[in-house]
């Protein structure tokens, strides 16, 4: 029974190899059409399918909040990140991304020290004082809804890598930087004084409902 070819040259090709070259020549056919869409209604054949496998939410922890938050602060930066080998082309070793990152950074009055001698009143109530700590600012939250990727660019040893790491590509180094990037915009943007002037509105504004016609707030 016939099992070989004759190639040229005289040689045989099994009859193994013909059946390895041919599937070869299917799975490109297949990957050409799914992903170039050659073939009308031929795409979906091998389409990805989502499943959520995760776990029920574990609660860790309870924790009371004694502040007020006063203020937020919507931020946008683009973080432009690139990383270079001393004595190798970016061709060959480095990586550039370009990160669009936006969150909130929010100003608040820690108001869980707050004692008796903090708020004072005159005998008749008709004025009181109330001492405050001055606003803070939280920590900058990155909203992953509006923070994306526009581009990333990487050498061929760092995409090699990508292929036996965990977590190729990663972005925890641009994430970490733009979140730096908004709350330094925070700091500079008088999000803390707006705080302290909502916060002392809303003070006025309740105690004057209490029957107080004057009202102090100050901050220390």
């Amino acid at each position: 029974m016939e099992t070989s070819s004759v190639r040229p040259g005289g040689a045989r090709r099994p009859w193994w190899g013909r059946i390895a070259v041919g599937l070869a020549v299917v799975v490109v056919l297949l990957v050409l059409v799914e992903r170039f869409s050659l073939v009308p209604g031929f795409g979906g054949l091998f389409g990805a399918r989502t499943r959520d496998r995760s776990g029920p939410a574990l609660l860790k922890s309870l924790q009371d909040m004694h502040r007020y938050e006063a203020a937020v602060g919507n931020f946008q930066v683009v973080v432009d990140l690139e990383k270079d080998a001393a004595f190798l082309p970016d061709a060959i070793r480095g990586t550039r991304t370009l990160y669009v990152g936006a969150g909130t950074v929010g100003g608040y009055v820690d108001m869980g020290g707050l004692g008796e001698r903090s708020v004072t009143v005159n005998g008749d109530r008709t004025e009181a004082t109330v001492r405050l700590p001055r606003p803070v600012l939280g920590t900058a939250a990155l909203d992953p809804e509006r923070s994306y990727a526009v581009s990333k660019q990487r050498g061929l040893l760092d995409r090699i890598g990508d292929l036996f790491s965990d977590n190729p590509a990663g972005e925890q180094a641009v994430q970490k930087l733009a979140a730096q990037h908004i709350g330094a915009a925070a700091r500079d943007s008088g999000l803390a004084e707006r705080a302290e002037k909502n916060t002392t509105a809303m003070l006025e504004g309740l105690l004057h409902s209490l029957g107080f016609r004057t009202v102090h707030v100050t901050y220390q």
